[in-house]
């Protein structure tokens, strides 16, 4: 029986330990593509024992086998070329998103067996309540404010945490809430001008600083530094973008423990030679869906 496993779109910790576990279970029959669906439609797929791994790479953020974003397989050419190589093996694992999953669909509808497993730190995979990532990316911007703000509260300024998201809030609403800021912007209908001027006013006038959570891509920087600081003159607006810790923060035990039972159940799968199967977690418990 042949595998072959790759992680599609942005790296996401725990993509690692999913590796490492169908290494340990399929050894030799393990295979992989090189920097992802990209590998796929070039034909870049090597056997995993080729990989010079460290001992303790499975504890550690990012892709050993490499990701990329590939829209060319989004076209006929590009398709057929990746199912080309796609049809070689008994089962393909793919670890990533909404497109991904869409791609496994593809695939399934040509005859090859694909298991999903969600991996986005976003969290924004319509089917699973959880993908694989979230919970670390959320730790990565807490560990990251929380050694931040005792200089913004020094200062009496104010900070405005910029993370990522793309247009899906939850990591903005998770970290606003385990961090316990001043004011949370996860949508374009946050952006309330006055209120947010009312707070930091009202936290330098007690000698204190203010923390505001930004997600990505609703409005530039500039723009809303400009008008805050206009507004709050007295105040030193700063702002600080988080960025790749959320993607490269050593994975939480929390994300390590669903890592494991996402690859559990994928050996399972291919055990029993199960049909194509998307792995999801609903509820806080992990389900198999067509």
């Amino acid at each position: 029986m042949k595998i072959l496993i790759l992680t599609s779109g942005g790296d996401a910790p725990g993509m690692n330990m999913i590796i490492y576990q169908l290494r340990k279970a399929f050894k030799k029959n393990l295979f992989y593509c090189e920097d992802g669906i990209k590998g796929l439609i070039n034909g870049n797929i090597y056997n995993i024992n080729d990989l010079n791994l460290q001992n303790d790479f499975q504890f550690k953020a990012g892709s050993v086998i490499g990701s990329s974003r590939c829209p060319e397989f989004q076209k006929e050419t590009g398709f057929k070329e990746g199912l080309s190589y796609a049809k070689q093996f008994d089962y393909v694992v793919v670890l990533g998103g909404n497109g991904s999953y869409k791609g496994c669909k593809q695939l399934t509808e040509n005859n090859v067996k694909t298991i999903f497993v969600p991996s986005t730190i976003d969290n924004d995979v319509d089917i699973s309540d959880y993908s694989q990532g979230f919970d670390t990316a959320v730790s990565s911007c807490k560990f990251y404010i929380e050694n931040t703000m005792p200089t913004i509260n020094t200062f009496k300024r104010c900070c405005i945490y910029e993370v990522m998201g793309r247009k899906c809030g939850k990591i903005a609403t998770e970290t606003f809430k385990s961090c316990k800021c001043d004011y949370l912007i996860s949508d374009e209908k946050d952006l309330k001008y006055n209120k947010i001027t009312k707070i930091i006013n009202d936290n330098f006038s007690k000698r204190k600083g203010s923390s505001i959570i930004l997600r990505e891509n609703i409005i530039e920087k500039e723009d809303i530094l400009d008008t805050l600081q206009k507004k709050c003159p007295n105040v030193e607006i700063k702002y600080s973008v988080i960025g790749y810790l959320q993607r490269g923060f050593i994975p939480t035990k929390k994300e390590l423990k669903i890592a494991k039972l996402f690859a559990k159940n994928i050996v399972k799968l291919i055990n029993i030679k199960s049909k194509s199967k998307a792995l999801v977690i609903k509820k806080n418990i992990l389900e198999v869906i067509d």
